[in-house]
Formats: C-alpha cells, sequence, structure tokens
C-alpha cells in the first residue's frame, strides 16, 4: 500500500482546509516545493497535489508551482483541482505530472473522461468526493444527486487508472477514514483505490491494510503529517516489506482503531 503525502496549493502556498472549508484555511509552509522535497526523502512513492485554486476556477492556477515541484522530486505526481478540460489535463502531462485527477467533469461530462482515458492512457484518475455516500462537484461547493458508487463503476467501465475517495465529512478532521464507505465502494469495481480524508493517527494507516485484499491500495495522508501525529516514515515502513502479512479484510476496527 502507497502512503502518500497531500499537498494542498492556495496561492501558490501549502495549506489544508477543514472540511473542504476555503474559509478554514491553514498555511503550513509558505515554500510547496520544500514541503514536497521533505516527503520524498522521507519515504514517499507519490506525491498528492490539490490546485485548490484551480478547484474554485475550474482550470489549473498554481502551473508555476506544480511544474517546480514536479523538476524538485524523482517519484511519482499526481494533480487534482479544476481539471475540466482536455487543454488542462495535456497541460499537465506536458509537465510531467503522472496522473490528472479529475472530478466535477466525472459528473457533468463523463464523455470527456472515456476520452481522456483514451488519449492519456494511466494518466487519468478520477477523485470520488462525496457526502453521505453522493458525489460533491466544484471543489466541494456542489452535491450532486449520483451516487458515489454508481460513479465509479461507470469511470472503472471507462478505463480509469485509479479512483481517489474523500469522504469531506473525515477531511481534515482527523476521525479516521471512512473504512465502511471505502469497502462498499471496493465491492462495485476492480480497479485501484485511493483512500483520502481523516487519517489522524499511524493506527488508521494500519486499520486500511484489511481492505488492501479488495483493492485499497493506497492511503493520502494530509494534516495528521503537517501536525505531526503521523511520521510518514514510521507509516511507509509499517506498510511495507515485512509488514503484518494475511490480514483479514474484516479485521474489526477495535483491533486497528
Amino acid at each position: 500500500m502507497d502512503v502518500i503525502p497531500a499537498i494542498d496549493l492556495l496561492e501558490g502556498r501549502c495549506v489544508r482546509l477543514y472540511q473542504g472549508d476555503y474559509q478554514q484555511s491553514q498555511v503550513y509552509n509558505e515554500n510547496p516545493v520544500e514541503v514536497a522535497r521533505k516527503w520524498a526523502d522521507e519515504g514517499a512513492t507519490r506525491l498528492h497535489l490539490v490546485d485548490l485554486d484551480g478547484a474554485k476556477q475550474g482550470k489549473p492556477v498554481n502551473l508555476d508551482t506544480i511544474e517546480a515541484v514536479v523538476r524538485a522530486i524523482s517519484i511519482p505526481v499526481q494533480v487534482g483541482g479544476g481539471l475540466r478540460d482536455r487543454n488542462s489535463i495535456a497541460q499537465l502531462v506536458e509537465l510531467g505530472v503522472d496522473r490528472t485527477i479529475v472530478g466535477t467533469v466525472a459528473v457533468e461530462n463523463s464523455d470527456l473522461v472515456k476520452q481522456l482515458c483514451q488519449e492519456f492512457p494511466g494518466k487519468i484518475a478520477v477523485g470520488i468526493d462525496a457526502r453521505n455516500g453522493k458525489v460533491a462537484t466544484r471543489g466541494w461547493l456542489e452535491t450532486s444527486e449520483v451516487l458515489a458508487t454508481d460513479l465509479a463503476q461507470q469511470m472503472a467501465e471507462y478505463g480509469v487508472a485509479a479512483i481517489i475517495y474523500t469522504d469531506i465529512h473525515r477531511d481534515g478532521t482527523l476521525q479516521g477514514p471512512n473504512r465502511d464507505a471505502l469497502r462498499d465502494l471496493a465491492n462495485h469495481v476492480e480497479i485501484p483505490i485511493i483512500a483520502s480524508g481523516g487519517v489522524s493517527s499511524l493506527s488508521d494507516v494500519l486499520g486500511l491494510l484489511s481492505l488492501e485484499p479488495i483493492g485499497i491500495t493506497g492511503v493520502i495522508i494530509g494534516k495528521a503529517l503537517y501536525t505531526g501525529d503521523v511520521s510518514l516514515t514510521e507509516a511507509v515502513r509499517a506498510v511495507g516489506p515485512g509488514r503484518w502479512q494475511d490480514i483479514p479484510p474484516d479485521l474489526g476496527s477495535s483491533t486497528l482503531g
């Protein structure tokens, strides 16, 4: 399982939001490139960037910062936030971004996602951000009537590389991932799913290992890394070679937190 640090970009700075609320943001570092190097040095195998300005405006905004991060580190970088047309995807691919993450467009223009998967094979992931099981769009500012599981199935049929699932009510709260929702999603599709939102401790990361056999292949960690509640080095070691083996898929939460 990949442990993937998140860097959320707002006006060129590294910030974190609380439950997706732009009015509740906290600046953690003025230099995202410095942060990216730190996570790469501590063993990250992939980096997750979110262009929060782009999510609001519907097009990439922090391109210079994204390019600087990609050039500064050797691990794959995936980017989301405001990617709603073909040109935005192409821009990021040209910058060397490994995966581009679409969200709103998957709900509002699913045919475009199908075309993107054909033109950029392996480069398209879908971010499914949900409130109470329904997909939120436009930087989490709107909630659709589309069920997360239905969207996941459709996107899997189109050939997306992965699904990144965020429970908005857990994001930035340090309450732990929504494992029931993740299990339900994994039971509907056979493509990799990356969990995002709510990780508060190493035990939360270990708890997700019980879902690895059914397709949860990674976990994105944001706030807990910046507050020091989770050590990236320890988390990478915990899920790497020599970690616990043969964890049953339905191991109770009381055991692993």
